[in-house]
This record gives C-alpha cells, sequence and structure tokens, in this order.
C-alpha cells in the first residue's frame, strides 16, 4: 500500500513538471496577446523643432506601415515650444537642435533623455532669380561664395546690396545684381536659430557682443518667418533675399545655398561629405550626449553642423508607451537612419549609434 502511494505520487510529480513549462508558457503568451491588444490602440504624440520635420515625417510613415498598431504624431513648432510641451506635460516626447538645458530639465520631474537621431547643416539660402524689370544675367543660381565677413556682415546689416564689392571679391566674373538683400529670420524659438547665431559669435566679437547667440534674438535687420517653412517661404517669395534653413528645405525647394568660408579659408558647400567631416570631431559626453562644434577646423568642414535631438522622459507611466518609444527609437537609429541621406540629412555613425542604443535602455516605466 505505502509502495502504491509513493508510485501515485511520482506520478503527480511527473504531471507537474510537464505542466508547469506549459503554463509557463501559456501565461507568456496571454501576456504578449494583451501588451499586442494594448499596442493595437497605442498612440504617441510628440512636438519640437522643424530642422528633422521632413525626416521625422517620413520615419512616422514607414514605421506605421510596419507596426500599424502605433500611431506616433509630430507637430513641427519650434525647439523652444517643443521643450516647453515637454516641460508641461502635454506630449510624450520633444525634439530640439539644441538638445535642453540642465535648466529645463531641472524642471521635468520625471526626468528627461536626449537621443541624438539625425544630423545635418544649415544653410544660407537665397534668391537672385531675375524678375521682369530685370536682366537675365543677374541670375545668380549656383555657386555664390560668401565670406565669413561677409555673412556676417549680412545679418548685421551692414552689407545692404548683392553688388557689394565684398561680395564680388569672392565672386570674379559673377555678374551680381545691383539688388537690396532682405534678410529672412525665424520669429519662433529657433534650435536652427541657435546654431546659426553660436556659429555667428565663434567667428565674430562684433555679433557676439552685438546680438549673442541664442533660439531667439534680437535681430539687426530683416524680416521674420515661422518655421523652416516660413523663413523658405519668403525667401522663394522675395527677390534678392538670403536666410537660413535647414538644407532639406532649401533641396526641396530648389533653393541655391551658398559655399560658406570655412576656419582654413575654404569655400565649402553642404554636402553629406563635407557635413560628415564636421561630425567626427564631434565628441557626445556620455551623460547626455548634447555637443556642438561652433567652428569646425577640418580643411574641408562645412562649418554649419548639428545633430538634432528626440527628448523623451526618463519614466512613463504607461509602460506600453515606455516600450514602445524604445521599439522606435532602435528602429529609427538602424533602419530609419536608410533614408537620411536620401532626404539631406547625415547618417549616425555607429559610434553614436551604440551610444544611442545604451541610453535608450535609460527609459524606465
Amino acid at each position: 500500500m505505502e509502495q502504491k502511494i509513493s508510485i501515485s505520487a511520482q506520478l503527480q510529480l511527473k504531471k507537474c513538471v510537464y505542466f508547469l513549462p506549459l503554463i509557463a508558457i501559456l501565461l507568456s503568451i496571454l501576456s504578449c496577446t494583451a501588451n499586442n491588444r494594448n499596442i493595437k490602440h497605442i498612440s504617441l504624440v510628440g512636438a519640437g523643432a522643424s530642422f528633422p520635420a521632413p525626416l521625422y515625417e517620413r520615419w512616422l510613415s514607414d514605421y506605421n506601415q510596419q507596426n500599424p498598431n502605433v500611431e506616433i504624431n509630430y507637430q513641427a513648432i519650434g525647439s523652444s515650444a517643443g521643450v516647453q510641451q515637454l516641460i508641461e506635460g502635454t506630449v510624450d516626447f520633444a525634439a530640439s537642435d539644441v538638445g535642453i538645458t540642465n535648466e529645463q530639465a531641472a524642471k521635468i520631474k520625471r526626468g528627461v533623455i536626449a537621443l541624438p537621431l539625425t544630423a545635418g547643416s544649415i544653410v544660407l539660402a537665397y534668391n537672385l532669380k531675375p524678375v521682369a524689370h530685370q536682366s537675365p544675367q543677374v541670375n545668380v543660381t549656383t555657386g555664390l561664395k560668401l565670406s565669413r565677413q561677409v555673412y556676417v556682415d549680412i545679418f548685421l546689416g551692414k552689407i545692404t546690396n548683392w553688388n557689394h564689392p565684398k561680395i564680388a571679391a569672392a565672386n570674379p566674373g559673377v555678374s551680381l545684381p545691383n539688388l537690396p538683400i532682405q534678410v529672412v529670420h525665424r520669429t519662433d524659438g529657433s534650435g536652427s536659430t541657435s546654431v546659426l547665431t553660436q556659429h555667428l559669435s565663434a567667428i565674430s566679437p562684433e555679433w557676439k557682443s552685438k546680438v549673442g547667440a541664442g533660439k531667439s534674438v534680437a535681430w539687426q535687420v530683416g524680416i521674420g518667418g515661422k518655421g523652416n517653412e516660413g523663413v523658405t517661404a519668403l525667401i522663394q517669395q522675395i527677390p534678392g533675399a538670403i536666410g537660413y534653413v535647414e538644407y532639406i528645405y532649401a533641396k526641396q525647394n530648389k533653393l541655391p545655398v551658398a559655399a560658406l568660408e570655412n576656419k582654413s579659408g575654404n569655400y565649402i558647400t553642404p554636402t553629406a561629405k563635407s557635413v560628415a567631416q564636421t561630425l567626427e570631431t564631434v565628441k557626445l559626453p556620455a551623460n547626455n550626449l548634447i555637443a556642438f562644434i561652433t567652428d569646425p577646423t577640418g580643411a574641408q568642414s562645412y562649418p554649419i553642423v548639428t545633430y538634432t535631438w528626440l527628448l523623451t522622459y526618463h519614466q512613463y507611466p504607461n509602460r506600453v508607451k515606455a516600450q514602445v518609444l524604445k521599439n522606435f527609437v532602435n528602429w529609427a537609429v538602424i533602419d530609419g537612419q536608410k533614408s537620411s541621406l536620401e532626404l539631406g540629412y547625415i547618417p549616425l555613425s555607429k559610434k553614436v549609434v551604440l551610444q544611442v542604443q545604451s541610453a535608450v535602455k535609460q527609459i524606465a516605466e
């Protein structure tokens, strides 16, 4: 009798051994099913910089096609407004061309993580196409060179006409029009403005003392447009206009861009190669992945280049949102980079990709 009880107990034990893994598998399947059920209806909202907006729009469309249960919306309202909405907690993420300051980060109780997702150049686009009363010879659509002193003086309002001797000196053989220069700048708090004015402050003591650097500055001359889109539209509309935009906006709207004199004295056009050479000298600190180079020294480096950052919270009350953001960022730094060159952005280096992949793990529930 005792032996029968022992054998029966052994059989029961074996049944438990067999059933426990099965139960674990079933629980795992149920858990995944529950997560999928949640993700079917998950929606994230972000806002911020217009600099990366064309690339983000492509990414979000591509990602949604691959993950139809996830909808991520992004509004290009400028870096300043995006950071402010992150501070106020009205968005799930933000984007900024200047990252985030320690003072701003201190206002976010849930913590913040800055992730560089792409990079690009700020270009000086211009409109010197002939108008009805002008000679066709004034059509300077390509190849215009601007020295460091010239483009500083244009933004300071000291050079006011396109046939100025200093512009002509850098462009021998080019028929420059007797046309007033109309500067176009941003009206909103802009990371692009900050990048440009940091560069101008680095190369010109006069600019630094009179205007300085920031996402919003007191412009000496010109008219304002909202976002890269607004500045681009005004340049297109105004003969003699010049303004600063992210490269893709000039490319998409077929606006000519100037070759700018760099620190080595070479006139460099913004290309994937010249921008990448600038980025090679930027070292992102491990603690926040935010760094700038205001005046690159490379002989072939384009002078106005920046990363642009996705800003996420460190803590998310909604665990599904946290996981979806992690998934999206990991997708963006691998698969998403394939769209960068096509749209005029610069893919992240392998080193930066590894830094972002490590940082994104800090997003917690």
